[in-house]
């Protein structure tokens, strides 16, 4: 028989804590869906309508995005399967291309991307909170620090403005991210189920949307006007005022048009940076992508046919009620509100309301989840906060990665700068997606005996396919949206200094 003493002494002798495979199929797979639904899909259809001016390039939008989130899901499949370490596509990008590349990702990331949405989701939070408590407010200043003058690039130089201070608005979003940052201390089983509660709860509430718009919701007149004229176009123009051809115009509209559809639908990577944490990864980190992304998509291209379905695209801004002022110019862009006002009447506004606390509740715990995983990752390869790099000792959690990763987040709600800066990276986003999806090609070359237990469906047709669409929306929106393109390049360039000092000292430090 075994020493009983000598057993329990084991788990001592252990060199260094390890992260917990506390993660199965099912919390893999709802940590994809719950990343991706927040409010967007309740939201952004509506500048999306106003964009395409057209019922069929609505869902051509949803379409393409819908394309390249499950062709990249797949492709990072194989990334994930073949390299199931804790920091996701940081890993990747490190591998592939080289540590430079791996701390860019992870530089912007860390300062806009993961926390930026974090804000902008835990502020979304307050807002309809707000809905049931009228003195949660972004007109209710605890302490207006200052309006600061802010220089916004668009067609035209001009200047506006950002109020700085707290809130009750953004101080109900900074309670959140507070209250799940800390919950995520307390081991990623814990993470994890309310994960599962919140994303099952949201997921559940959108499909209701759906079968309650083809049950309930249909609407003669918005059919009509809809469907009659599906495919009719608004070609945008050169800068010379020069028409389009009709399939350049075609591509280039659907292409300015994804940065809401893109954005709604991002996120779906963040499972790949608890690949340390999930059980038999080879298997379950391929098939929760696909999974998760698959039943994502699909809800929401089936969410803008049902919005089709209950009103008209086209309406007047200045009209009074739902149905007069359509899809385009639905009220504070809520499309999902006035489609369910359209159904139900005037309960309608408290029911999305739940929807969206619930939707964006869940988003914020998976991205805080997520996000601190490879901040902990860098941190092993010295390119961050060395403390960023530490265990809790009994839950074993990246504690200090995830209380940085707080307190940023919370600099940011002050700030009033999340919803800009996330406009701002959407083209840089979309540029380390096809970093990455690149890299998978470096891979194959620089590394054909490594083991792959999945590859990428379709590879080398679909990952190309998809290299070439995504390069064509990033030159698009070089061409008519600088406002989301330069300021996200500069975001990135400026970790190139901060990577070079940050290496040279890890090397000094390995040194000594």
């Amino acid at each position: 028989m075994s020493d009983p003493e000598a057993n329990a002494s084991a788990p001592q002798a252990s060199s260094r804590p390890e992260l917990v495979k506390g993660l199965g199929l099912t919390s893999a797979t709802t940590l994809v869906m719950g990343s991706m639904i927040g409010s967007g899909i309740f939201i952004v259809s509506a500048e999306i309508s106003r964009e395409v001016n057209s019922p069929a390039l609505l869902i051509g939008a949803w379409l393409v995005t819908g394309f390249l989130t499950i062709v990249g899901a797949l492709s990072y499949g194989e990334l994930a399967a073949m390299m199931p370490k804790a920091g996701g596509q940081y890993v990747y990008l490190r591998e592939s291309l080289g540590p430079l590349w791996g701390f860019l990702y992870g530089w912007t990331l860390f300062l806009v991307i993961q926390t930026g949405t974090i804000a902008a989701v835990g502020v979304a939070f307050g807002k309809f909170l707000g809905h049931f408590f009228p003195s949660i407010s972004a007109e209710t200043w605890i302490w207006h620090i200052a309006k600061v003058p802010v220089w916004q690039v668009t067609s035209q130089i001009k200047l506006g403005g950002m109020d700085v201070g707290l809130n009750t608005q953004n101080l109900a979003g900074i309670v959140v991210v507070i209250f799940l940052t800390c919950l995520n201390v307390f081991g990623i089983r814990t993470g994890a189920a309310v994960q599962n509660v919140f994303t099952i709860a949201k997921v559940s509430a959108l499909a209701a949307l759906v079968i309650a718009g083809i049950f309930v919701g249909r609407n003669a007149h918005a059919v009509a006007a809809n469907f009659t004229d599906f495919w009719r176009l608004n070609l945008p123009h050169s800068a010379s005022g020069t028409s389009l051809g009709p399939f350049v115009g075609v591509l280039t509209i659907l292409a300015v048009a994804q940065v809401g559809s893109l954005f709604s639908a991002d996120a779906w990577n963040n499972v790949t940076f608890t690949a340390g944490e999930v059980q038999n990864p080879k298997r379950n980190l391929p098939l929760s992508l696909a999974l998760g992304t698959g039943v994502v998509i699909l809800l929401y291209i089936a969410a803008n046919f049902i919005y089709l379905n209950v009103l008209p695209l086209n309406g007047d801004p200045h009209a009074a009620t739902v149905m007069e002022r359509g899809i385009k110019y639905a009220t504070s862009e809520r499309v999902g509100t006035a489609a369910l006002q359209q159904m139900f009447g005037g309960r309608a506004e408290g029911l999305m309301a739940i929807a969206i606390l619930i939707s964006t509740f869940g988003c914020c715990n998976g991205l805080i989840l997520s996000g601190a995983r490879v901040y902990y990752a860098m941190a092993k390869d010295r390119l961050f906060f060395k403390a960023t790099g530490e265990l809790h000792p009994k839950y074993l959690t990246p504690k200090n990665a995830l209380i940085v990763q707080g307190i940023w987040t919370c600099v940011l709600c002050l700030s009033g700068t999340y919803n800009d800066l996330l406009n701002y990276v959407i083209f840089a986003v979309l540029v380390f997606y096809i970093l990455t999806i690149a890299g998978l090609f470096v891979l194959r070359r620089t590394q054909p005996q490594a083991e792959r237990p999945y590859r990428a469906i379709g590879y080398p047709v679909l990952p190309a396919i998809y290299i070439v669409m995504a390069l064509f929306i990033d030159v698009v929106l070089l061409r008519y949206k600088p406002e989301y393109t330069w300021p996200g390049l500069i975001i990135v360039l400026l970790g190139i200094p901060v990577y070079l000092v940050w290496s040279r000292r890890s090397e000094t430090q390995a040194q000594a």
